[in-house]
């Protein structure tokens, strides 16, 4: 016979689909009370026969808390055997992969956690995954996501189901229920689990929300925030599909892949709903592997203002070192900014001294007195992405931007004004680095082109006083 809760979860499961045709499900247990109570509920409705599927426990060790941590798997492993499951544990390195990757430990143990469980569910032929998520969880995320500014998508929450890889899915049964139902139903049954001092520590973002923000929101609220954030984040959930669901028919109607780039009909995503067409073009970027983080509001309006206004040769440089470009009836997506080098809208001020963002690249700028460099060393030692500049033949404000049609200037050692393009191709820069080409300019004149050759006009000088040093990273370096 089931009570309240596991009714509850029978229901969500059948409503969303989950588990649908699972021969086996990975339970993710970490020891807590979330992932304790998921255990017991899907043991109880396998027992009940609401569950036709074998269930298999896995337990990742992050190696965070020392022997705590090595005792929250002999804890799993002994619980599971209670319950005659089998488990299979396993032990990451979280603080190496968040420092190679230059993550937080928050992001980097997410990240190994769920690719550990992915392998796990493959070894034991397991098409879903299960972890512990509440609403509780659901609520912080929206919080999370609204305080740093989101769009329907990120309102969306916690989705009950999501792909893991081929062929497998993660789920979160007990996204309809509290954190307080799931405590009250472990102690009414006298269930054991373990408790993690680091989720009471409020210097980190979500515990903090937890602790501090929830408690003093649901002060000033008439009913369960909670419960309330919870059908929010169920409700553009529901308007994420139905978009999904168009964007899936319109790239099937209009959208083209060519080998590192896609074409889009640019009438045809000028007359979609602006939702759609923007689902559609954040969709393409990623498949041609663009981050999302650094893409916002106004690279997607400039992109679609380029299929509305058709715009020939214009082109939009987006984060990350991808472009789009309106040619030929179609809104081309690509990496690099391609064949065309004009460029809509775009150009980034620099903060000097400072560090600014453009194009997926860092860019660093220092103010240097002229006896503190070695010419010497600059020649030798520099590379081709620092520059150093005299900073009082400069007149700010620098800017950066893609190289344009029509460029010119002197490049230092020649004597001559030369045609941007022109020079790059008398130089025999590989077609690839043009296209990646960055320009620096002031007020009046082009200062560098990035990475080949500054100008002759702010070269250093036995007169130099002040020296401007550029210098530009990659994204991941």
């Amino acid at each position: 016979m089931l009570d309240n809760i596991e009714k509850d979860v029978a229901e969500f499961l059948g409503l969303h689909g989950i588990f649908a045709g699972a021969g086996g499900v990975l339970v993710a247990v970490s020891g807590g009370a979330d992932s304790i109570c998921l255990l017991h509920i899907l043991k109880t409705l396998q027992n009940e026969g609401f569950l036709h599927a074998e269930l298999v426990c896995a337990h990742v060790n992050h190696r965070l808390r020392g022997q705590a941590s090595d005792a929250d798997e002999r804890f799993v492993v002994g619980y599971a055997g209670t319950l005659g499951l089998p488990v299979v544990t396993r032990t990451v390195d979280v603080p190496t992969h968040a420092r190679t990757r230059k993550l937080s430990i928050e992001t980097a143990g997410r990240q190994l956690r769920l690719a550990v469980l992915a392998e796990i569910a493959r070894d034991r032929g397991c098409a879903w995954v299960a972890t512990g998520h509440h609403q509780d969880d659901n609520a912080e995320t929206l919080i999370h996501r609204l305080r740093r500014g989101t769009g329907f998508r990120g309102l969306a929450g916690i989705r009950p189901i999501r792909p893991l890889g081929d062929h497998l899915w993660l789920a979160r049964p007990l996204l309809c229920v509290t954190r307080d139902r799931i405590v009250r139903y472990l102690r009414e049954r006298a269930l054991p689990w373990r408790e993690d001092h680091t989720n009471s520590d409020t210097e980190y973002m979500r515990n903090y929300i937890r602790h501090r923000m929830l408690p003093l929101l649901q002060q000033d609220s008439q009913g369960c925030l909670i419960e309330e954030l919870s059908s929010l984040a169920m409700s553009a959930g529901r308007l994420c599909d139905q978009v999904h669901r168009r964007v899936e028919e319109a790239w099937d109607a209009m959208a083209h892949s060519d080998e590192n780039k896609i074409r889009i009909d640019a009438t045809g995503l000028a007359l979609l709903p602006e939702m759609v067409a923007v689902e559609l073009v954040r969709q393409t970027l990623v498949k041609l592997g663009s981050g999302e983080r650094d893409l916002t509001e106004r690279h997607y309006g400039n992109i679609l203002r380029l299929a509305r206004q058709r715009m020939p040769g214009k082109a939009i440089c987006l984060p990350g070192g991808f472009s789009a470009r309106y040619e030929s009836g179609q809104v081309v997506l690509r990496r690099g900014v391609g064949s065309s080098n004009a460029v809509y809208g775009t150009s980034l001020a620099i903060p000097i001294p400072g560090w600014s963002r453009f194009c997926g690249c860092w860019i660093n700028a220092k103010i240097l007195d002229r006896d503190e460099i070695d010419m010497r060393g600059i020649t030798r030692d520099k590379g081709p992405f620092t520059e150093y500049m005299d900073w009082d033949r400069v007149k700010p404000p620098l800017i950066v931007r893609p190289r344009m049609t029509g460029d010119r200037f002197e490049p230092f050692g020649l004597g001559a004004i030369k045609k941007v393009g022109k020079f790059l191709t008398t130089e025999k820069v590989p077609r690839e680095l043009r296209e990646r080409t960055l320009v620096f300019a002031d007020r009046e004149k082009i200062l560098w082109v990035c990475p080949v050759r500054i100008a002759e006009s702010v070269r250093i000088t036995d007169g130099t006083r002040h020296v401007l040093k550029l210098t530009v990273g990659g994204e991941d370096e």
